[in-house]
């Protein structure tokens, strides 16, 4: 997950068309708004066998959330994104739980983010070992969270153009560039050396099912693919959309796929499977990289881009969740307090509301075993919360197939009403299997105590999912701000 979380922001403002979008533009788009590097030591710990789990995770769920997502954004233009294909399908009542797991899932994602960027920062250092070492301290990783979060949420308060620049470099500098570096160095290191620490047997592809807590970690692999579906709402914008938008979704998924195999075997190649760590590893290889071909003084400088790209898109994160959230809170689904924007259109009050639950997240780095146990924690909590929002996502779009059928959809999923089933029928059942996987305590990392792990996994869900049907349950008229121009659902219109 990238720059995901605009997501929420662009959904929620319709979107102004000037001149058409290419084919390779559009991939390009989809490419920036999905692939961050962070995640991939999880993935190294598998070898060749990450290959079966990143194609398995784009055939069940990147490609069908792009080509369903694509139909969902031109049935239903309207404000409201997922909030709007939820709520035509299923009600307010779901629609707003889909809408809130939403902003609460990039509230919950956020410490891990920036636990990334705090050892990014730490390894700007000289010192190797003195860089690992304050890498992992709960201590510096608790205070760098929380000043880099605060500030960005007052940078964020400001409005827009205070951060815009700052988020589209961060994504070249933070996110691309150093890809092509990671997989250049990983793959000149292996036919240079001929040395390589993962088994290069090619019948180790397909994963030892029998261990089934070696699944547990390939489950946050969805969350790699997830943010597709911000761009579904480009699709008018492309020229012929039933040819070019699948072919788009095509190059863009190779692309995407490409990148994380070719850059997760990188990290295999140079670190031994049982010295992987969630938290350093990424860093660990660019550095043992850098040191075999005798380039150590670059290890300073990637490091730096690295966190720059995490700090410099903090801020629109910040506000992209929250945007999204306002907008449907303005049409009385939040109670007013929460409604409330500053001079510059921020909403102030749920932006502050949202840096109190990641101060209370980030004290997890106190009580926990260990930074990489809170890590995993939050990261497996953010993809359980995300997955729910799009298991409602394909069962509303199959169900609007058959319920709507006369609704003008400008982009249509190929195959029609079958093609519909297939598509969103495997992003279901992808989506469905690696909820109930994430649940499951991961033998590769220390989480503490096995049951805890799944207590707290359990609690953080039922509360989250609580939570917004309270809200809506205790709603009142008076929450509905006047002027919010928030077209009311189809079957709303029709009573």
């Amino acid at each position: 997950m990238s720059q995901t979380q605009s997501a929420v922001a662009k959904a929620a403002t319709p979107v102004a068309s000037s001149g058409k979008i290419s084919v390779i533009t559009l991939a390009v788009m989809n490419i920036t708004a999905v692939v961050s590097l962070r995640g991939l030591p999880a993935e190294a710990v598998y070898g060749l066998s990450s290959i079966f789990y990143y194609l398995f995770a784009a055939i069940f769920f990147l490609i069908p959330v792009s080509i369903v997502a694509a139909e969902l954004a031109t049935g239903w233009p309207q404000k409201g994104g997922v909030f709007r294909w939820v709520g035509e399908a299923f009600g307010a009542r779901l629609a707003f739980l889909a809408m809130f797991l939403l902003w609460l899932e990039v509230t919950i994602w956020f410490p891990t983010v920036l636990t990334f960027a705090t050892v990014a920062l730490a390894f700007i250092g000289p010192d190797h070992k003195w860089d690992s070492a304050m890498a992992a301290n709960i201590w510096v990783t608790l205070g760098v969270v929380l000043v880099v979060y605060w500030l960005a949420t007052f940078i964020a308060m400001r409005g827009t153009k205070a951060f815009a620049a700052v988020s589209k470099w961060g994504g070249i500098v933070g996110t691309i560039v150093p890809a092509a570096i990671l997989i250049l160095l990983g793959f000149g290191y292996f036919f240079v050396s001929g040395k390589t620490q993962v088994p290069l047997a090619w019948d180790t592809i397909v994963p030892d099912f029998s261990n089934f807590n070696n699944l547990v970690l390939a489950a946050s692999i969805f969350l790699f693919y997830a943010g597709m579906e911000m761009n579904a709402i480009h699709v008018n914008e492309v020229d012929n959309p039933t040819r070019n938008y699948p072919l788009a979704i095509l190059l863009s998924s190779l692309a995407t796929v490409a990148i994380f195999v070719l850059g997760t075997l990188a990290i295999a190649f140079i670190i031994p499977k049982s010295q992987i760590n969630l938290v350093q590893s990424l860093l660990i290889a660019y550095d043992d990289f850098f040191t075999y071909f005798h380039l150590g003084f670059l290890a300073p400088v990637i490091a730096a881009m690295l966190a720059f790209g995490v700090l410099g898109g903090v801020v629109v994160w910040v506000a992209g969740p929250s945007a999204g959230l306002l907008a449907v809170g303005k049409a009385g689904y939040l109670p007013p307090i929460l409604q409330k924007t500053n001079a510059n259109g921020a909403p102030v009050n749920l932006l502050i509301l949202q840096a109190i639950i990641v101060t209370l997240l980030a004290l997890m780095f106190v009580v926990m075993p260990s930074v990489q146990a809170v890590y995993q924690i939050l990261s497996q909590l953010t993809v359980i919360l995300y997955l729910i929002m799009y298991m409602l996502m394909f069962a509303a779009a199959i169900y609007l197939r058959h319920a709507q059928p006369n609704t003008p959809r400008p982009y249509s999923v190929p195959g029609g009403t079958v093609g519909m089933w297939i598509f969103a029928g495997l992003g279901f059942i992808g989506s469905v299997i690696a909820f109930l996987l994430s649940f499951v305590p991961p033998s590769q990392i220390s989480v503490g105590s096995p049951a805890d792990y799944v207590w707290m996994l359990i609690g953080g869900t039922v509360v989250s999912v609580v939570i917004p049907f309270v809200i809506y349950a205790v709603r009142r008229p008076s929450w509905v701000m006047k002027g919010s121009g928030f077209e009311p659902f189809s079957w709303e219109r029709k009573t």
